[in-house]
């Protein structure tokens, strides 16, 4: 839901630059600063706070799947014989 809100207001935004670009008292500039400071920098600034539960939860998930993982020994050796068994003779 809050994705179509986004892209709704992206294009209402996209709508204003281009009519501040075409307007005889406006210019390509100002449609560029009408696009960034109406557009992307309050919508990345909202997306980023808005997400931050999203991540929270998936920063939990890693947690609990790290927590989960069997864990190494801690001994410093090897897991396993590194050493070659002795071939006998026939």
């Amino acid at each position: 839901m809050l994705y179509l809100v986004a892209i709704g207001w992206m294009y209402v935004v996209l709508l204003m630059a281009i009519v501040e670009a075409l307007s005889p008292n406006g210019g390509v500039l100002g449609a560029i600063l009408t696009f960034v400071f109406y557009g992307v920098l309050p919508l990345s600034i909202l997306l980023y706070i808005l997400g931050t539960p999203a991540r929270r939860r998936a920063l939990r998930a890693r947690e609990v799947a790290a927590a989960s993982a069997p864990q190494p020994d801690g001994s410093g050796h090897a897991a396993g014989d590194t050493i070659a068994p002795v071939r006998e003779k026939p």
